[in-house]
């Protein structure tokens, strides 16, 4: 009836009201037609914990998971062991809200510890703040439910037994490694109430305080604070006297350590830090007390030395040390010699001279043999040098030159010493004092010439040569460096006279040789070629002589008596390269001489048949070369760049099986290196040949091509430097330049330069 009257009023309806009732819409299949956007809903804490709990470590569900529910495994909720570790999560304990409300704790625990209690101040800094919150969060593995059981295990043993230390000290760690600082302060500080007298547990305290006030400006003063309250209770400590003393000025740390001795009178620190900022006289009075309090203490002894020598009174250091040593041994103290060198070395490095050298002079025969005193002594002396400590290895010689004053060897030492490490005057001095003890040392008196005539004083090498001939009147060294002298400084005719007394009073092959050069070189060849005859008649053996005279008559184009003399000389193959020698005849020398096994003879066989372009027979012939000779690093040397360049560097590897440390070898691997383009290798390889052999001028003169082609000028004038002070005199690339008569004149330098000029890189 109603629905009725309501069609009834139908019928009163305009058309515009009729045209603006909206259009009824299908609701049949409304979520099909018009499909709702997907919602996603944040997956509970509760399933996180129960995946967690059977060890699963994905942080999604696959879609296939969530609509076939998956495969069920056998053992819901996974395999639990029954006794579950420090790392291992209980099943139903884990409780996720409690961790998402983690950082909101440590935020409102970080806020109230930073808060000021000073108005218009802020020791928070806003750009840095959330950088220095993640810090503070626990980076321990410990879980959440450990961490509770753990509280719980440490507040039972504080509460059972409250003046027991570390119980206090582990809860404040706990606490701390949590996070909760300011807990772990109140803990360690209840702890201190319960344990006043236990020093450790007012070194955690004042650990905790600095860290938590790390950032706070009025740090200073709770460090003073808390290190005087720790004081207060536990005055023995050496550990907090130190922390207090770090705290204060110097005047301030003065006074501390003043009482903190009258607590810990057997603290040797603090006795020779206080020693340390007193006056000369105070001092001594400190150390005083120190001894008689402390009189098993080396240390004290040692300071004492150092502070007379540091006030100028020098005459005392020696009397402490000897009383030291007394003392120490009436105390029942063990004089242990290692230790008491290294604190020697220790004063040396600090710059107190006379109490390094009276420790030396004190210790330095102690537990050692009379027989062994020699031997241990060197060793010791090169110890010091290599540890840097120079005074200790000066003091060290000049006592074995005491108790050895006649053993040439450790006036020979101390005198190598010297020229490395001393001074021009020290070694003079020393070798003077070396040819009063041991006048027959021929090359002491030499090294004493020669240091005056590398100076500049000729007078006085004349002189120091002039008692040599006294204390040696027949000896071929001095006669021989006494002609060097003249030659050396224009003095021809002084040099002629010595060499015709020598003559006759030492007439040696060598004298003889040395005279038929001087002539040589300077032009008079009658006159040499007569000496040479000379000296042959005496001297028919010397193969030197024989060559002299070869190289005299090829100088002369008298090339048949050349011939003559090599044929009767030793070393025939000098004349192999000159081309009206025959090949057949070569062979047939280097035949000779291959038979006995000679390396350098089976070296120039190889050679030669290189050079005739017999690459084939060369490398036959080495082969048979080094299974004669396996140890030759000559051939070796060869060898390596006999291969092509690919079979180089593992020839040079047998090489180096063969002759670890024989310097061709090393020459040749670093040539390897250099031809290679491998700079650095190559550099080290050199300097590991001349520091093995520094004798040989052909390594020096290739270290020195490579320095010009790829190091520096300072490595340049390094390498030159070095290379003059080895005074090298072998090698056939060096002696061909330094005995040819034209450089007779040259020094070292020169002819390094010369002979590296004509080394070229084809290898």
């Amino acid at each position: 009836m109603y629905y009725f009257c309501l069609q009834r009023k139908l019928a009163e309806v305009t058309e515009d009201e009729w045209l603006s009732i909206p259009e009824v819409g299908d609701a049949r299949n409304k979520r099909q037609r018009n499909p709702r956007h997907e919602k996603l809903t944040p997956v509970p804490d509760s399933f996180f914990a129960k995946h967690l709990q059977t060890g699963e470590k994905n942080t999604s569900v696959d879609p296939l998971q969530g609509q076939f529910g998956g495969l069920a495994t056998s053992f819901p909720g996974g395999l639990n062991t029954p006794y579950p570790g420090g790392m291992t999560p209980e099943a139903g304990e884990l409780d996720m809200r409690k961790i998402g409300q983690a950082r909101n704790t440590l935020m409102d625990m970080r806020l109230s510890q930073v808060s000021d209690s000073v108005s218009g101040q802020t020791v928070v800094d806003p750009k840095g703040y959330l950088t220095d919150l993640n810090s503070m969060i626990p980076t321990h593995g410990g879980d959440i439910s450990d961490i509770k059981k753990a509280r719980l295990l440490l507040k039972s043993v504080r509460e059972t037994n409250p003046h027991h230390p570390p119980a206090w000290i582990a809860s404040a760690r706990l606490e701390e490694v949590t996070g909760k600082l300011q807990v772990a302060r109140n803990l360690i500080m209840k702890g201190t109430e319960m344990c006043p007298k236990v020093s450790i547990v007012m070194l955690a305290t004042f650990c905790l305080i600095i860290k938590q006030l790390m950032s706070v400006c009025i740090l200073p003063f709770f460090r003073y604070l808390h290190v005087t309250t720790a004081l207060e209770n536990v005055s023995k400590s050496v550990r907090l006297w130190k922390i207090a003393v770090e705290l204060e000025e110097p005047e301030d740390a003065r006074i501390m350590l003043s009482r903190a001795v009258e607590c810990c009178p057997t603290s040797v620190e603090l006795w020779l830090a206080l020693a340390r900022l007193e006056t000369y006289e105070n001092a001594r009075r400190v150390l005083n007390k120190a001894r008689e309090n402390i009189p098993t203490d080396r240390h004290i002894w040692i300071t004492a030395a150092k502070l007379e020598e540091a006030n100028g009174n020098t005459q005392m250091v020696e009397k402490i040390i000897d009383r030291a040593i007394t003392s120490l041994r009436a105390n029942g103290v063990e004089i242990n010699r290692e230790q008491w060198v290294q604190d020697a070395e220790e004063c040396d490095k600090a710059g107190s001279v006379a109490t390094c050298q009276a420790v030396i002079r004190a210790v330095i025969g102690i537990g050692i043999e009379e027989e062994d005193c020699k031997h241990t002594w060197m060793e010791d002396a090169d110890s010091c040098v290599a540890h840097g400590a120079l005074e200790c290895a000066r003091a060290i010689y000049a006592h074995a030159l005491q108790v050895f004053p006649s053993k040439k060897s450790v006036w020979l030492r101390a005198a190598y010493f010297e020229k490395n490490h001393g001074t021009r005057e020290s070694l003079e001095a020393l070798l003077q004092r070396a040819v009063a003890h041991c006048p027959k040392a021929e090359v002491l008196w030499l090294m004493g010439a020669k240091s005056k005539w590398l100076a500049g004083d000729v007078p006085a090498a004349r002189s120091i040569l002039a008692l040599a001939f006294q204390a040696n009147p027949n000896s071929e060294e001095i006669w021989l460096a006494a002609v060097k002298l003249e030659s050396e400084n224009n003095e021809y005719e002084r040099a002629r006279r010595l060499l015709a007394k020598a003559r006759s009073s030492a007439p040696t092959a060598r004298v003889f040789m040395k005279s038929v050069r001087l002539e040589w070189v300077l032009g008079n060849i009658d006159a040499a070629q007569e000496l040479c005859t000379e000296a042959l008649k005496h001297y028919e053996d010397f193969p030197k002589l024989w060559m002299m005279r070869g190289q005299i008559e090829e100088q002369s184009e008298n090339i048949d008596k050349a011939r003559e003399a090599y044929n009767q000389g030793v070393r025939l193959w000098a004349l192999e390269k000159m081309p009206y020698y025959n090949l057949k005849m070569q062979n047939l020398i280097l035949y000779n001489i291959r038979s006995k096994h000679f390396s350098v003879g089976l070296l120039e066989s190889v050679r030669l048949e290189y050079r005739a372009g017999l690459k084939n027979i060369s490398n036959t012939l080495m082969a048979k070369a080094l299974q004669e000779c396996p140890n030759s690093g000559i051939l070796w040397a060869e060898a390596v760049f006999l291969e092509a360049r690919p079979q180089r560097k593992t020839k040079s590897v047998d090489a180096l099986k063969k002759c670890e440390h024989d310097p061709h070898v090393l020459l040749a691997v670093a040539k390897l290196f250099w031809s290679e383009r491998k700079v650095t290798k190559a550099r080290e390889w050199f300097l590991r040949t001349v520091k093995i052999e520094p004798d040989l001028g052909d390594a020096w003169a290739f270290f020195y091509k490579f320095e010009l082609q790829h190091g520096t000028e300072e490595q340049q004038r390094e390498v030159k430097k070095r290379c003059e002070n080895a005074e090298p005199r072998h090698g056939e690339l060096w002696c061909a330049e330094s005995k040819h008569v034209l450089n007779w004149q040259k020094n070292i330098g020169e002819i390094l330069v010369l002979v590296a000029s004509k080394i070229k890189n084809t290898f």
